[in-house]
């Protein structure tokens, strides 16, 4: 793992950094889970794309740069220490992007991808459903066949971005006769569809962050499926690996936050209060430093020619509750202040969710026992 970066990669940081500090709003966006909130981001997509700065590692001809994951991963470390607002973007262009341009035909890379780099439109990932949460193979929405494509019916839940966003997308049995991972199929669907119901789902601080959805004979066409039917199964997998390994949770956004925390420290304790708290502030930095070299090696082993695998289970964990452990830690030196809204407290009402989302740790520690340890398989009814 060579962490000398090359002049180009140097030149590009630079003008990332560049770019970043004349444009980052200097107050911060509403929240993307309301509505004026979610217009300003999707205004700061608009102007991230008119930059090339919205998909750096995309071809060009889709609104990227063509950059290397070497430079993605020099961007996102910028983007955070910058303070540059969330993505409202992040479903389409993080999880489901990379399955257009590994799985989806080229007609489906024309129509869903540059409005996709400009946000004009929002996806919403739409796969847990009602008792089938992280065991994703257990869903029983359905997809039936009928001239020229398909008739969905079901429910999904916890839809996050679902409330305001423009298209959805996720698996549906489309054979019920077949095992539990095969039969399925992965359909992109407009939410405005007739025959689909949109319920958005308060959060914490009672905002619409996620949603409901219920599909009563929407018809999607064959155009609008990616990959082949009835193997959805396969196709999700590569989205699930991408959401618990690398591209969605890069280390820039935990190492800001450490570095914030360190400023905070610095700031509102008195000198004789330090030393109890002094510990578990450094075990945060250092377990966010430890997580960016990680991080860095697996992007050598990806540049290599290797995959991820079983491995993003690991990441998922180890960042989910780094999140958490920073935020936590953060709250107790603000004390009583942290009663009183902020970032800190806003940030910490989110970590609560990592170690659910994108598939709960408990199931992500049986994969790390069964597929990296080679422990025996848990015994399941």
């Amino acid at each position: 793992m060579n962490l000398d970066f090359s002049p180009d990669e140097l030149a590009f940081r630079d003008e990332a950094r560049a770019w970043l500090a004349a444009n980052v709003p200097a107050e911060p966006l509403p929240s993307m889970d309301t509505a004026d909130g979610f217009v300003a981001h999707q205004q700061w997509e608009r102007r991230l794309a008119d930059a090339r700065w919205s998909v750096v590692s995309w071809p060009e001809e889709f609104g990227g740069r063509g950059a290397s994951l070497v430079k993605w991963v020099i961007f996102e470390e910028e983007y955070y220490r910058a303070g540059a607002p969330g993505r409202v973007s992040q479903n389409g262009i993080f999880l489901l992007a990379p399955i257009i341009f590994d799985h989806g035909t080229t007609d489906q890379q024309q129509r869903w991808l540059p409005s996709m780099a400009t946000g004009e439109t929002i996806w919403a990932q739409a796969w847990s459903e009602p008792e089938a949460g992280s065991d994703l193979a257990s869903l029983r929405s359905t997809a039936t066949a009928v001239k020229g494509g398909w008739l969905l019916n079901g429910q999904k839940t916890w839809s996050s971005r679902a409330a305001y966003a423009h298209q959805g997308f996720g698996l549906f049995r489309s054979d019920p006769s077949a095992e539990r991972h095969r039969g399925l199929t992965y359909f992109c669907f407009p939410l405005d569809a007739d025959g689909v119901t949109v319920r958005p789902i308060a959060q914490l601080d009672g905002e619409a962050g996620f949603a409901e959805l219920f599909f009563d004979d929407v018809f999607v066409p064959d155009a609008d499926v990616l990959g082949e039917p009835g193997d959805g199964w396969r196709v999700a997998m590569s989205t699930a690996g991408n959401e618990r390994g690398l591209s969605l949770r890069s280390p820039g956004r935990f190492c800001a936050t450490a570095d914030r925390l360190l400023d905070l420290y610095a700031s509102v304790l008195e000198p004789v209060e330090r030393t109890s708290t002094a510990t578990r502030v450094v075990d945060a930095w250092l377990r966010a430093e430890a997580y960016r070299l990680y991080t860095w090696g697996t992007v050598t082993q990806l540049a290599g020619g290797g995959d991820i695998g079983a491995a993003g289970s690991v990441n998922k964990v180890w960042w989910s509750e780094l999140d958490v452990a920073l935020h936590e830690t953060a709250l107790d030196l603000l004390g009583a202040e942290a009663e009183v809204a902020s970032t800190w407290t806003d940030g910490y009402l989110f970590s609560l969710s990592g170690p659910i989302y994108a598939g709960t740790n408990e199931i992500q520690r049986n994969i790390v026992a069964e597929r990296i340890l080679g422990l025996p398989r848990e015994v399941r009814a």
